[in-house]
């Protein structure tokens, strides 16, 4: 990539864009938008109050398969924590480099690529989104709706180690149960309580036996917490708990086991109430999305490395939606979510040359 269009990544890797700074997250599209408009996109904007606009960029849509592509605009750094663009010889370091306003950078750049060669791009369109990094809870939605218009998905979060693409990630549920019990004297009357700590306890137990390594499924109780001191039967208690799984068997055994272990009090007296749901549904391997990677395999004359991960992101919504996804087009870097972020130098240069050449054999009708 020439140092010139490092200076435009940096231009927008230092605005600071933390999914809360509206502000910023919102300066960030407004420049992609000139970017994308420069290309003859136009742009519906999705506005929103107090988080950043999303943005849907669409081309001319003509007969035949429709491509989305997908990213996010926002990080994971508030203001003043890690807002600086270096470089060295091998690497670009900065808030968003791999996680991701590089990999919006790489298909940008493969976009600009395919409009100087066929003077007109179709059927490619481009979503951003503004609250990737804090669930998407607003966005998945939109995403959901949007992605059903569309054959095929690449999404540009950052590529694998040695350049995977991603064809699997694990669904992800966040939970929350509330317990009531009823006070009382722990010396004086303490078979007048409902213990609502012990209902916790026992409720905790069952949930992480619905863990099964095997089929890498996992229920982890990361919060607990209640009761007034150690005299006082307590009275209340609460519980926040992750769901991740690699199936929709398995996504719908752990639900239904989550209802009958609140359902089921364990402690007499006390009742429960859930409150959370999936956040993200699996993104699992299907016979469109092989067909996917076997077109690129044969069109470019490569051998596309993949990979599962065990995190999520906006391909799992997309995915859930039954279109051939793939996940990992941005470049190649490590320490994302740290002050640490950084993307290789070489990785962009490849992931660019690449990309350019799915979209080039997608407006030639070849995928």
């Amino acid at each position: 990539m020439k140092s010139d269009n490092f200076d435009e990544l940096k231009s927008i890797i230092e605005i600071n864009s933390w999914t809360k700074n509206k502000t910023g997250v919102d300066k960030n599209g407004e420049i992609f938008t000139a970017w994308m408009q420069d290309l003859g996109y136009q742009v519906e904007v999705h506005h929103r109050e107090e988080i950043g606009n999303h943005l849907h960029f669409t081309s001319p849509h003509k007969e035949g398969k429709k491509l989305l592509l997908l990213g996010h605009l926002d990080t994971v750094f508030p203001p003043d924590t890690f807002e600086t663009f270096t470089e060295d010889e091998a690497w670009i370091y900065g808030p968003g480099v791999c996680d991701m306003k590089g990999g919006n950078y790489v298909a940008l750049q493969a976009l600009r690529n395919a409009k100087a060669k066929y003077a007109e791009i179709h059927n490619i369109d481009f979503l951003l989104v503004s609250d990737e990094e804090t669930g998407s809870d607003d966005s998945k939605y939109l995403s959901a709706d949007i992605a059903k218009a569309y054959d095929y998905c690449m999404v540009f979060e950052a590529a694998g180690a040695h350049d995977e693409v991603v064809v699997g990630r694990k669904g992800v549920g966040t939970f929350f149960i509330d317990i009531e019990g009823k006070a009382a004297h722990a010396g004086n009357h303490y078979s007048d309580g409902a213990d609502a700590n012990l209902e916790a306890a026992q409720k905790l137990i069952a949930l992480v036996a619905l863990t099964d390594l095997e089929k890498q499924t996992t229920v982890n109780v990361g919060k607990f917490h209640g009761g007034i001191g150690a005299n006082t039967i307590s009275p209340k208690a609460h519980l926040t708990f992750e769901l991740r799984y690699t199936s929709t068997a398995e996504r719908d055994r752990v639900l239904q086991s989550i209802d009958e272990i609140v359902a089921h009090s364990y402690a007499k007296g006390t009742k429960s109430t859930l409150s959370g749901g999936i956040q993200r549904d699996v993104m699992q391997p299907s016979p469109e999305q092989a067909l996917f990677v076997e077109h690129i395999n044969r069109l470019c004359d490569i051998k596309l490395p993949t990979e599962k991960r065990g995190g999520v992101s906006d391909a799992n919504i997309v995915s859930s939606q039954g279109v051939a996804t793939l996940d990992g087009w941005g470049p190649y870097g490590d320490g994302d979510h740290t002050i640490h972020e950084r993307a290789s130098k070489k990785s962009f240069t490849e992931r660019i040359a690449l990309v350019t050449e799915v979209f080039e054999h997608f407006l030639e009708g070849n995928i």
